[in-house]
């Protein structure tokens, strides 16, 4: 019998829900026969380590070194005995099994704490007076980052949560820091590491360990692990794929990367895996590997056998949890974010619904790698079967869909296969602020169970935003938010700051819009970052283009993404970002919105230009929609009718009144009898059981063929305008 696959997520990603790589090649896997098991060493040492036995030992090795200990860190020490105490309920706490425990927590007096409390927000103010749980959930975090912080200052500097031995591995041009640490004695991480996984090596007995690296923060581990490998298993090879190897290893030429690997793939994995397994078990040769690395007669090689189609997203198969330990994953709220919260918190399945963008343009994003130029959409109904199976499969009905930017016509299609299945998920997706999500599509995606949007506003800037080649203008945004804020979806934006050639002014600019996108409450989440320049990107490509200077033009051994750069013409952009962060915090805490932006910061700045009421305006500009380019679609119950008598001075009529009713309200709608019923056979003919509505010109023809005239102004007026609360929606 052949020998399993390994497939391991090395420490550290997400604590909350699996890294998504490895359960899509098990899926994949699946569908060929070869049988593989899979392993999150990132949740098994974090459980490890933050457990009754693990603070003991802790406590030990520390006390044992006899070290000079920060105040900090000798308060920690000093209360050893409450924190071995409280470390297990805890931990059942923040995996779901203790929720009661939040009500002691959240009296400040069962847990201890240390600096990173000193840090801590009002917590009334940030989390009101019923967020029970989530507050718990923060105070249990920063509980957490205590101890994180007594494990970097006095056992090993390179710890963190989500990411571990982060700057040897981001931009690593050269391999000599990486090398080093990896000659030196194991860490005390490195300790609990290869512990657990010589024990999962042991067990499963694997002919390939195929170790998944999706950012900086995971290389470190991977390379232990790899390492661990090559001494002690020489009979087993290791490969190693995953976000970064295709973004920083394109051009690697150091052997000695493969004194730890035996192959590095690149992009999808699922053909490259599928060849290199049967080269292991001597059916293909090494000539016809596919996107791989490996050496050849001590020399780094790239192999790549052309011939050898990738799977379509069809074929790929359905995502497999199995073998990960689903109920030991953690809950943690660490920045008092909406947005950061739902990424934290609680287990979501991860999806997706297309290969690449369908936009792809973006000048900052990576768009020549494969993972953003090969775009690839998947049929609805595959979606929503893959959804059904993972439900059934895990027992959890969320969804997070991990694409670049979800596609808005196959998102309506999603949302029409879920509603018209009765499938009950909660779903949150990335996109882009397109004009196509109107108001009555957005009432569609939060209907199917849609909770949350993410999207890139960037530089609130419009020159910037064409520069960018976004594709969108900031009042466009503030009018799609404002659709997605009205159906009950949270809008989070990610937000950018020292793009190419941005001024003073258009940051100041852009942190106005940003303030005027939260007062008009059309936004809650967002979140800066400082623009890095990729080799990738097309500003990295041709960085003269956007008058950028490269810093150098080496090309390292090793790592070759994020590149240093000059702005010979913008601002001095680091020193904004303080300032940009401290006024966002308060913003989506609906505070301060009075305060002149000179507030938050502590040099001169110029007083913005955008107009006060800049974005009331753009959300408040009436909208054209194209009638040709809908399907009107209902949702909702069929409405009960009845025919009322009146009468005004002596006239008697007859009307027929409608009664509609949702989940929150109900209310009647009085029309001329024939309309009355001609409008109850259309509500049952586009019933979304039925199939996915009918045109404008289909109703329209309809309408006219029951002897009716003036369409539009039937239409496109009340009651039948206000029918959308009921579930007549035309997306």
């Amino acid at each position: 019998m052949s020998k399993p696959v390994l497939l391991i997520t090395p420490p550290f990603t997400q604590l909350n829900t699996p890294y998504p790589a490895t359960a899509y090649l098990k899926g994949f896997f699946n569908t060929k026969g070869i049988k593989s098991v899979q392993a999150d060493l990132g949740i098994e040492v974090t459980i490890a380590l933050f457990s009754k036995d693990g603070l003991i030992n802790l406590f030990y090795t520390i006390e044992s070194k006899q070290l000079a200990l920060s105040e900090n860190s000798a308060r920690i020490v000093a209360l050893k005995d409450s924190y071995i105490k409280t470390i297990d309920e805890l931990i059942l706490f923040l995996q779901g099994k203790s929720n009661t425990l939040a009500h002691l927590i959240c009296t400040r007096n069962f847990l201890p704490e240390a600096s990173r409390f000193e840090q801590l927000d009002d917590l009334k103010w940030a989390f009101g007076s019923m967020g029970k749980l989530d507050m718990a959930k923060h105070i249990a975090t920063m509980y957490l980052e205590d101890l994180s912080d007594l494990i970097k200052e006095n056992i090993d500097e390179h710890f963190g949560f989500s990411r571990y031995a982060e700057s040897l591995g981001r931009s690593a041009n050269s391999f000599d820091d990486l090398y080093n640490a990896l000659q030196q004695p194991f860490t005390y991480l490195d300790q609990i590491l290869i512990k657990i996984f010589d024990a999962r090596i042991k067990e499963v007995q694997p002919k390939l360990v195929c170790i998944s690296v999706p950012f900086p923060g995971n290389l470190y581990t991977s390379l232990r692990c790899a390492q661990w490998v090559k001494k002690h298993y020489p009979h087993i090879k290791v490969a190693m794929g995953g976000g970064f190897a295709n973004t920083e290893l394109r051009s690697l030429s150091d052997a000695r990367v493969f004194e730890f690997y035996d192959f590095i793939t690149l992009d999808d994995g699922e053909s490259p895996l599928e060849i290199l397994i049967d080269h292991i078990d001597g059916k293909k040769e090494q000539h016809e590997l596919k996107r791989c690395f490996t050496l050849v007669n001590g020399v780094v090689t790239y192999i790549n056998n052309t011939s050898c189609a990738d799977y379509k997203q069809g074929q790929v198969g359905t995502p497999d949890y199995d073998d990960l330990l689903l109920d030991k994953y953690i809950s943690a709220i660490e920045v008092i974010n909406p947005m950061h919260s739902l990424w934290s918190d609680g287990r979501w399945n991860k999806l997706t619904m297309a290969h690449g963008c369908y936009w792809g343009k973006c000048t900052f994003c990576d768009v020549s790698l494969d993972y953003i130029k090969t775009y690839e959409p998947i049929a609805a109904s595959l979606i929503v079967d893959r959804m059904e199976e993972l439900v059934a499969k895990t027992g959890e009905n969320g969804f997070h869909f991990v694409d670049e930017a979800a596609p808005p016509s196959l998102m309506k299609a999603v949302a029409i296969e879920i509603i018209r299945r009765k499938l009950v998920v909660s779903w949150w997706a990335n996109v882009r602020f397109e004009k196509s999500f109107t108001r009555d599509v957005c009432q569609l995606l939060k209907a199917s169970g849609c909770i949350a949007v993410s999207g890139g506003l960037e530089v609130a800037s419009d020159r910037l935003l064409e520069l960018i080649n976004k594709g969108i203008t900031v009042s466009q945004v503030a009018k799609v938010s404002k659709h997605f804020t009205e159906a009950g979806i949270m809008v989070h934006a990610y937000l950018m700051y020292g793009f190419p050639t941005q001024t003073v002014q258009e940051t100041i600019d852009s942190l106005e819009m940003v303030r005027q996108l939260f007062e008009t409450s059309v936004l809650q989440s967002a979140f800066w970052h400082l623009f890095t320049m990729t080799a990738h990107s097309a500003v990295g490509l041709e960085p003269e283009k956007y008058k950028v200077k490269k810093q150098t033009d080496v090309i390292g051994t090793f790592a070759n993404n994020d590149i240093q750069h000059t702005d010979p013409t913008g601002a001095n952009h680091e020193i904004f970002g303080y300032g940009l962060k401290k006024a966002l915090i308060n913003y989506m805490h609906g505070a301060c919105f009075e305060l002149p932006l000179q507030k938050w910061f502590e040099f001169k700045i110029p007083k913005t230009t955008i107009a006060p009421d800049y974005i009331l305006k753009a959300v408040e500009t009436p909208e054209y929609i194209n009638s040709n380019n809908y399907k009107a679609i209902y949702l909702g119950i069929t409405p009960t009718s009845s025919i009322v008598q009146k009468s005004k001075k002596g006239t008697k009529w007859e009307e027929m009144s409608l009664h509609f009713r949702n989940n929150k309200s109900e209310f009647n709608v009085s029309l001329e009898p024939a309309k009355g019923e001609w409008l109850l056979q259309l509500l049952s003919n586009i019933a979304i059981e039925k199939g996915s509505g009918l045109s404008y010109s289909q109703i329209k023809e309809s309408y006219a063929s029951a002897g009716f005239d003036g369409f539009e102004l039937f239409w496109d007026n009340k009651p039948i305008t206000s029918l959308y609360k009921a579930g007549l929606l035309c997306v």
